[in-house]
């Protein structure tokens, strides 16, 4: 089992890792405290070729490998998260397009995808349905050649740029089991009757937007049924979501990453009592159990990555990873500020930005606790 990077993944690391020093990291405490949206950076992104990391290569994308994905992601994460939360959501639904669409819907959308000319996002989450997927009120019945939608959709990152947006909707209310009736539409920007109406206040993951969507009667052409067949939403989501949660995970690295690395340089320069605080057992007992962590989380991350590269189901090995990883990241970013002490609570260094941004990796692509279920079941039906 070989646990190295490639040549070619130790460019490309290098490659974003000088990318989000140069253009990233100077502007990040500026645009997040204003919670001002990125659009320079994402320019550039779109230079880079970025929107279209799992894209195939035939339809203009990078077609790169699962844990390629993650490198991108961790690196971005150790300097600003929002920022991988716009390419993350993005990506996700590309793969989930790439995988499941029909020939005609890779043709209309993927190009402009990867070049990022389109961009795009995923809308599962209602107000009454978040990890209970299959709660979700969102209707579409049959009109002619078109659907119409009728439902609320909250918590969607890229809304105002998603051009289609991705929605799960329930095609059969009376389908048993409830998922046989549920389908994915991929719905254009300007269709009538879309309409993000807020964005969501939230105590970290400043920079994207993060929205509710009202779609009031939306006519949608039955081409837009992802796949072509009804009732597959949910299978199709779930798929995605499994690189989702690598995402996630790659994410939580790069937070913990980032904590750790500024509470080793704030241990050095500290002075108390006459010596640097890394003189202190108790500090350096912290830093040693977040270096370990982060070490660990970035081996499930990277094993769970080479499943899918792989062709293998990863249920279980995602959902290990993200767990694993964004537990680490919420105690690393707490070790950190504690670390810090006054100055870990202070907007002047980017400690707190960590506490704040952590969290949301165990809420993200299936709680850490409905992962727990997954996770556990998997392991009883082998057993059994």
């Amino acid at each position: 089992m070989n646990f190295n990077l490639s040549e070619d993944q130790i460019v490309f690391q290098q490659v974003i890792r000088d990318f989000v020093n140069s253009e990233i990291r100077p502007i990040v405490r500026e645009f997040e405290q204003q919670n001002k949206y990125p659009s320079e950076v994402v320019e550039l992104m779109k230079g880079m070729g970025l929107f279209g990391l799992l894209i195939p290569s035939r339809y203009g994308g990078q077609e790169v490998d699962v844990v390629t994905m993650s490198i991108v992601f961790e690196e971005i994460s150790k300097v600003w998260m929002g920022v991988a939360g716009i390419l993350g959501s993005h990506t996700l639904a590309c793969h989930m397009i790439s995988q499941h669409g029909t020939e005609e819907q890779k043709l209309k959308y993927l190009p402009d995808l990867a070049s990022g000319k389109r961009r795009t996002g995923i809308a599962l989450t209602e107000p009454d349905a978040g990890s209970d997927v299959q709660s979700i009120s969102t209707k579409a019945w049959r009109d002619g050649d078109d659907y119409i939608v009728r439902g609320r959709k909250m918590w969607i990152t890229n809304a105002r740029h998603a051009d289609p947006l991705p929605v799960l909707v329930k095609t059969n209310t009376e389908a048993s089991p409830r998922h046989a009736g549920m389908s994915i539409l991929l719905i254009d920007q300007q269709s009538d009757g879309l309409v993000v109406s807020r964005d969501m206040g939230k105590l970290g993951y400043k920079g994207p937007e993060t929205c509710e969507v009202l779609l009031d009667d939306v006519r949608v052409p039955s081409s837009n049924l992802l796949g072509g067949v009804e009732g597959r939403g949910m299978q199709q989501a779930l798929s995605a979501l499994e690189v989702g949660r690598i995402n996630i995970a790659a994410r939580a690295v790069g937070i913990a990453t980032a904590a750790l690395s500024d509470s080793i340089d704030y241990a050095r320069k500290r002075k108390a009592f006459g010596q640097s605080i890394g003189e202190f057992q108790a500090v350096q007992l912290r830093i040693a159990d977040m270096a370990t962590s982060i070490e660990a989380s970035r081996l499930l991350t990277r094993w769970a990555g080479s499943c899918i590269d792989n062709g293998q189901r990863s249920d279980s090995e995602s959902g290990m990873a993200k767990l694993f990883a964004s537990e680490t990241a919420i105690t690393c970013s707490l070790d950190a500020m504690r670390i810090h002490g006054g100055m870990g609570y202070s907007t002047e260094l980017d400690i707190e930005r960590y506490y704040r941004d952590a969290p949301l990796m165990a809420i993200g692509e299936g709680t850490n606790d409905i992962l727990r279920t997954i996770i556990a079941k998997s392991l009883l039906k082998e057993i059994g």
